[in-house]
């Protein structure tokens, strides 16, 4: 008798817990969405999933930030044909987007310098 009073109290206990969380949860995600702090959070995720940064892309490629164009073409030919022959795709891609993301910002420093 005493175990199953002591069954049903942890049961009730259980279950009003699992209710005042839900409702918490509910509560915490109403406050989110009012102020926007939910979407932001999303937005903040898919965009660092996608970009890389150039401080990334140079130390994929392992070149500093004084390296010219033609020593950051020449690294990741390098980088690219070695992880073709014998190294994994995951590698690859990552040397492709490291190129990608330092030629954009290569093209934007040339399109910022005055002409000569």
């Amino acid at each position: 008798m005493a175990g199953k009073l002591i069954a049903n109290l942890i049961v009730m206990g259980s279950t009003i817990i699992g209710r005042a969380m839900l409702q918490a949860y509910r509560k915490a995600l109403d406050n989110a969405n009012k102020t926007g702090v939910a979407h932001e959070a999303i937005n903040n995720i898919r965009r660092a999933s996608k970009t890389m940064t150039e401080q990334e892309a140079r130390q994929i490629l392992g070149v500093s930030e004084n390296s010219t164009w033609e020593e950051i073409v020449q690294r990741y030919d390098n980088l690219f044909e070695r992880n073709a022959k014998s190294g994994s795709f995951y590698l690859q891609s990552k040397v492709h987007r490291a190129k990608e993301c330092l030629e954009t910002v290569y093209q934007k420093n040339k399109q910022d310098e005055p002409p000569t």
